[in-house]
């Protein structure tokens, strides 16, 4: 199964866009990785730098292997910024549109 992960606020504590001083939700993290060792696949992706346009790519990479975050891929920077993701896979269109 493949398995796609938002960073901050989802995985990370990140207080208004500090990224430096972000922290592993730490049961969030064991939980990605017990997904990762059943043989899952794991991407994380993150909206960090799509509006100021800074590439966070090696700091995050950075961050994620400080935490002991196992994951196949990371995407970062062309993420868009939304409160609501509204997909035929993670919420049922139907299921979000009924009256």
């Amino acid at each position: 199964m493949i398995y796609c992960f938002d960073l901050d606020g989802t995985l990370c504590n990140t207080e208004e866009g500090d990224y430096e001083n972000s922290t592993p939700i730490k049961d969030r993290v064991s939980l990605v990785n017990k997904l990762y060792d059943a043989g899952n696949i794991i991407y994380i992706e993150t909206a960090r730098g799509s509006v100021t346009g800074k590439n966070w790519l090696i700091q995050t990479q950075t961050q994620l292997d400080s935490w002991g975050l196992k994951h196949h891929k990371l995407r970062v920077g062309i993420k868009f910024a939304a409160d609501v993701f509204v997909d035929d896979k993670g919420m049922s269109d139907g299921d979000f549109f009924k009256e």
